[in-house]
């Protein structure tokens, strides 16, 4: 299936662990560039989120963020009871030799350990954000998919475009060789003097030679076929037609520099036009 390169993706769940949420974009690069943000309870994921991503994408500046909220229940603090009952003897300890020793509760609150968080289940939240990811990259997959369906029928449309010009282009060959063999006597007859037939023929044959372009519509034809060809393909293929817009393009150019006729001249342009239009639509291809 032809992809786009654009696209965006949000898919979110709630788990034992808490709230997940997963966002993925992409807009157009030569490469595949993967951007993660992850909070700070998903930090040790990034490697297997990129390597999610290098698994399903091939090309694109894609950046995937994560959001997490903690359930309810988590927001809770719980008190060490030892930790607790330790600090007040020792506040008692402290208080018998010092009657004047003020203990300040809040104070005691910040002593490390008194005051914890219940425990998160943290594999649990790895593989739920893992998973998330993978739901995250179905939709982006999937509306990848909808726009390249999209950007090939306007690339098929192109393609049939090119096939046409190119077939008027070589029903007009016959007329152009025999206006330019007209012309070549008519020029000969100018000089009132006899014309070496043999002469006529060759100078006729250099002519023609100079402006055969039946090699360049040759090639176009069968860029097209292969342009067709590669649509069909269920692999990324931007780089592909990339190329071969190059092709298509360097048929296109040495077409018109033969032209001795204002009517190749103009289909010259007209293909110019169709194969600057593929490639910028190319350009947005996974």
């Amino acid at each position: 299936m032809i992809r786009s390169m654009t696209a965006y993706a949000n898919t979110e769940t709630t788990v034992p662990q808490g709230w997940l949420a997963c966002e993925v974009r992409a807009v157009n690069s030569r490469f595949l560039e993967t951007g993660v943000r992850l909070p700070d309870e998903l930090r040790t994921l990034e490697p297997q989120v990129r390597e999610a991503i290098a698994a399903r994408l091939a090309r694109g500046k894609v950046d995937a963020t994560f959001r997490y909220r903690p359930p309810a229940a988590a927001a809770d603090l719980l008190l060490d009871e030892h930790t607790a009952r330790q600090l007040a003897t020792v506040a008692a300890a402290l208080k018998a030799n010092f009657p004047q020793l003020a203990t300040d509760f809040a104070g005691l609150l910040e002593w490390p350990g008194l005051v914890v968080k219940p425990p998160l289940d943290q594999a649990g939240l790895g593989a739920a954000a893992l998973a998330v990811l993978e739901r995250a990259l179905d939709e982006f997959i999937a509306g990848r998919g909808r726009e390249g369906e999209k950007l090939a029928a306007v690339l098929r449309e192109r393609l049939d475009g090119i096939a046409r010009t190119v077939a008027e282009v070589r029903a007009l060959l016959p007329d152009i060789r025999a206006g330019l063999r007209a012309r070549l006597e008519a020029r000969l007859a100018e000089l009132q003097q006899a014309a070496d037939p043999g002469r006529l023929e060759q100078e006729l044959v250099l002519q023609i030679s100079r402006m055969d372009v039946d090699e360049e519509l040759d090639r176009l034809d069968a860029h097209v076929t292969e342009a067709r060809r590669i649509l069909a393909l269920d692999e990324p293929v931007g780089r592909r037609l990339d190329f071969l817009m190059q092709e298509f393009n360097r048929e296109a150019n040495t077409l018109a520099s033969k032209s001795v006729d204002q009517r190749v001249t103009r289909a010259a342009v007209e293909l110019k036009v169709l194969i600057e239009q593929m490639r910028e639509q190319v350009q947005n291809l996974e």
